[in-house]
């Protein structure tokens, strides 16, 4: 949850240190301590490209039409590339920027830490949805109260309308008095309780046995309490961690109605069922608050499918209860003390509760959500919708096969989690429309090896502001840039326009500089940080906005069945690698922005090492997205970097050796992505760094030439004479300058890192010279393509580069 946790944390500590009363202090001390883990995104600075040596943990990717080899390994640990120090290029003292590197171990040890506390724990397994119930039908002895069928039901809106809603159920006051008689007397008792126990102050004593109270009576109320209920779940910033873990067993699955209501409703929805389907389960195979499942199959096609039936008199339940919750939040308006807008949040839920309502909009979420993953992500699976056998209330779709992800004890559990990371990340930050209920029963691992997602009823559009904003953010906590990142909080809308951010500066400042000192959480002192985030909510109106809600759920639930099986699985893992992709593919002016601040930061200086990190995420993802049968079903994510190459025997025999003859061309999966035809936008990113690099190779060249030939002993001769027009000749004796020196660090420590594997990368690792001319011949196969396209423009910027400073040291 690299992108959840590192934005929403802050304002979750901040939204939860207003419920501090009812919570105590866990909850803030975890998310302190969590934005601490994932704020760790990077390696502190040292030496250049003394990187320490971490083999992945996944296969060595292989691509490439004739043997392109992209190999992921890294310079060794014992020394650096071309024994080349590293010189920090950080220019604003102590706050330096941090690294991506280690942070996955670190995550790992602070979560332990941290679950050393109950609540913790809790809050922890709630937000992973290990606490959720994925059965299939309700205890025995639930009992469901709907409201029955009143007259002029038909008037009722298809769509979310609060006023047409309160001016049909606002003509039918018997109506209402009935199902608040009838809430009561469910209720009451619970709400006595309550009352009781806050008299005798006794409210945290009793309240795990008040959640479990509050848990039955929402199961018995009908689908609006159980769905907010389950939104309420995962919201740490208004509930308590046992609350939380109690709402979170909620079960969704209720009584099923009688089956020959649920016949009569198909045949008024689509016509006589035995028409359409040749065969139908005597009765459902799962039924849950607003609908019930049969196993079915066409006539048409034979084909089988899940047939989804909508619950009788649901739209009549919902309504009614919208109305009276809506009636309770104006009320609680007239209470100065309540800052919340309770109104707005209670019609944010109803809008998207009513979408799940209309079988046709899920149904078509479902097709367009498939097509979205269809070419990136071949290895993910959506049911087919069947929308001649669909409607408002009947929904047909393709029936899959197999077995829940969370159950499942296949060795691919483990890429089946990496592709649905990639899957979820590429709904946040790329296509938008987030599949915003993924509990365990809705991840299938299906008998060939795929993972299939089903239930496309929540549904939440993230904007294209808010895609880029993440993106931007991240970007800005590598920097540790918090004035950008307190910005980033209003565009997401943690904190609402207009604010004055300057005092809220140094309590952020304070928090990640804390946290990055190194120590972990218990080098953090967490009161003294929940005092001062305490003080800021008392002035800002920090909040969680409802789709990042939904946002960290979904993550948090992968991540929980990750380490069911893997318990040193870490989500950055999978989400840094993401961003980076997208980061080098995407062409939107905002990330191409976000790419050059990653990599340039504050100062506007090319950082070699951030380049390398940004690469080594690269090929993390790429072997990814090769997961899962992506590379066997040619998944265009699972191409990135593979690149068209002459086979070695078109190439002049003088410049092909034995080994490229026998084995082709062999290059680590980053330096095969920058030559590759997706790399084109990067290779015209960083055109000005390999301008500068060649300037300086040329330099040192040519200089190294002058001490070899002996013309440096004329430079006192030279420098005593005068030209024509004042020049003197030492100008044309080519001087390496701290600028050249700098350039030709950044050259050899990415040489090394793109070159890993090769000859001439042993040759700099162990201190040899930088044999251009010997990686222009490994790379022969694959250059002629990318030279063709890129060397006009290198020419023309090098000639502009040497006649600017032959002017400038005429002139000097």
């Amino acid at each position: 949850m690299a992108t959840s946790y590192g934005i929403g944390v802050l304002a979750g500590v901040v939204a939860t240190t207003q419920g501090e009363a009812v919570c105590g202090g866990s909850i803030s001390n975890y998310i302190v301590s969590q934005m601490a883990v994932n704020c760790r995104r990077q390696l502190p600075h040292n030496a250049l490209c003394h990187r320490p040596h971490t083999v992945s943990r996944r296969a060595a990717a292989a691509a490439g039409r004739v043997q392109v080899m992209a190999v992921a390994t890294r310079p060794p640990a014992t020394g650096t590339v071309g024994n080349v120090e590293r010189k920090d290029p950080d220019l604003l003292g102590s706050r330096r920027s941090m690294r991506v590197g280690e942070m996955a171990d670190e995550m790992k040890r602070m979560r332990a830490q941290m679950e050393e506390d109950e609540q913790v724990a809790s809050l922890m397994r709630g937000l992973r949805g290990q606490n959720l119930s994925d059965e299939l039908f309700a205890a025995a002895d639930t009992q469901l109260r709907l409201v029955e069928r009143v007259e002029g039901e038909a008037m009722l809106p298809q769509t979310y309308d609060p006023d047409t809603i309160s001016a049909y159920w606002g003509k039918r006051p018997g109506s209402v008095l009935t199902r608040v008689a009838q809430l009561l007397s469910v209720a009451g008792g619970f709400l006595s309780h309550i009352g009781w126990d806050i008299i005798n102050k006794k409210f945290k004593e009793n309240e795990v046995q008040r959640a479990i109270e509050l848990r039955e009576i929402v199961t018995s109320l009908g689908p609006a309490y159980i769905k907010l209920g389950q939104a309420l779940s995962i919201r740490p910033d208004i509930l308590s961690p046992s609350a939380m873990t109690e709402l979170q067993k909620l079960c969704d699955k209720v009584p099923s109605f009688p089956d020959d209501i649920a016949m009569a409703l198909i045949e008024e929805e689509l016509g006589p069922w035995q028409e359409i389907y040749s065969e139908l389960s005597p009765s459902p195979i799962a039924a849950a608050s607003l609908g019930q499942v049969y196993k079915g199959r066409l006539h048409e096609t034979g084909e089988l499918v899940a047939v989804k039936v909508q619950r009788p008199y649901v739209l009549e339940t919902v309504t009614i209860d919208l109305f009276i919750i809506r009636h309770l939040g104006l009320a609680l308006r007239k209470f100065p003390q309540i800052a919340t807008d309770v109104v707005g949040l209670i019609d944010e839920w109803a809008a998207r509760f009513f979408e799940e309502l209309d079988y046709i909009n899920e149904g078509e979420n479902g097709t367009r959500f498939a097509e979205m993953m269809r070419v990136d992500l071949p290895q993910v699976v959506v049911p087919k919708t069947y929308t001649k056998y669909t409607s408002r209330r009947v929904l047909t779709t393709g029936w899959i096969e197999g077995e829940k992800l969370s159950q499942s004890t296949a060795s691919d559990v483990g890429d089946l989690v990496n592709v649905g990371v990639i899957c979820y990340l590429k709904q946040l930050l790329d296509t938008g429309l987030f599949h915003a209920d993924p509990h365990p029963g809705n991840l299938i691992r299906t008998p060939e090896g795929k993972l299939a997602i089903l239930d496309f009823g929540l549904m939440t559009q993230i904007t294209n502001n808010q895609k880029y904003g993440m993106i931007e953010a991240i970007s800005h906590l590598i920097h540790r840039d918090y004035e950008a990142i307190v910005k980033d909080f209003v565009l997401l809308d943690f904190i609402p326009d207009g604010v004055n951010l300057k005092p809220i500066m140094p309590v952020l400042a304070k928090v990640f500089d804390q946290a990055l000192e190194g120590g972990g959480a218990k080098n953090i002192n967490f009161q003294e940080l929940a005092a001062d985030l305490a003080q800021i909510t008392f002035d800002y109106p920090f909040r969680i906005p409802p789709y990042f809600a939904l946002i960290i759920r979904a993550i948090g639930v992968l991540e929980g069945i990750a380490l069911v099986g893997n318990p040193d699985f870490a989500i950055v893992d999978e989400a840094y690698p993401y961003i980076a992709q997208r980061l080098l593919t995407d062409s939107s002016p905002r990330l191409r922005e976000a790419l050059r601040y990653t990599i340039y930061g504050r100062t506007g200086v090319f950082d070699a090492d951030r380049f390398i990190d940004v690469m080594e995420a690269f090929e993390t993802f790429t072997t990814s997205a090769r997961s899962g049968g992506g590379d066997q079903m040619q998944g265009s994510m699972a191409s990135l970097g593979l690149v068209s190459v002459r086979t070695p025997a078109q190439l002049p025999a003088p410049w092909v050796s034995s080994q490229q003859l026998e084995q082709g061309v062999q290059m680590r999966t980053a330096l095969a992505f920058i030559v590759s035809d997706q790399g084109q936008f990067f290779r015209e990113f960083i055109l000005d760094e390999v301008v500068k690099g060649i300037d300086a190779i040329t330099r040192e060249q040519l200089a190294q030439l002058v001490v070899i030939s002996g013309l440096d002993r004329l430079n006192p001769v030279l420098s005593s004479m005068i030209l024509p027009g004042g020049l003197r000749p030492t100008i044309l004796i080519p001087v390496v300058t701290q600028e050249d020196e700098i350039v030709l660090n950044n050259v050899r420590c990415i040489v090394g890192f793109l070159s890993a594997g090769t000859p001439s990368s042993r040759s700099l690792s162990q201190g040899g010279p930088l044999e251009v001319m010997e990686i222009v011949r490994e790379l022969l196969p694959v250059l002629p393509t990318v030279a063709t396209q890129l060397l006009p423009e290198i020419v023309n910027r090098l000639t502009s580069r040497v006649m600017a400073r032959a002017l400038r040291e005429i002139f000097a």
